[in-house]
């Protein structure tokens, strides 16, 4: 069973997500922030990471290079999450070394795939 990591500050965008990822049979873990994304990231070493960009104490952009540049957790996919309003997050997310780029509203399928080819799982 993959674990993912949602690092995402607000309650009804983890939820929404947490649930749906439950239902396709992974397990998920959860931080509030990026500071514990990355903590969260180094002791637990989840399969993926969920990282929202806008987040308190550190943003997703700098906690995603903070994890690319540690060899603990370099090698842990990341996929960006952003709201579409917040031009260039995903440009920022790439090239801090996330895997991938989801913005939000979230569209589900195109979130399961995403997850599913980075992991490389039918």
């Amino acid at each position: 069973m993959k674990k993912i990591l949602i690092v995402e500050d607000d309650l009804k965008s983890c939820k929404l997500v947490r649930d749906l990822l439950e239902v396709l049979g992974f397990t998920t873990i959860e931080a509030d922030n990026g500071v514990t994304g990355v903590r969260m990231a180094e002791s637990d070493k989840p399969d993926l990471i969920l990282m929202d960009v806008q987040l308190p104490h550190m943003n997703g952009v700098d906690a995603t290079r903070a994890l690319k540049s540690n060899s603990v957790t370099s090698k842990i996919p990341v996929i960006g999450v952003s709201a579409h309003s917040m031009r260039g997050d995903d440009a920022k997310m790439l090239n801090a070394g996330a895997d991938g780029y989801i913005s939000k509203p979230i569209d589900t399928r195109l979130l399961i795939k995403t997850i599913k080819d980075i992991l490389k799982i039918d």
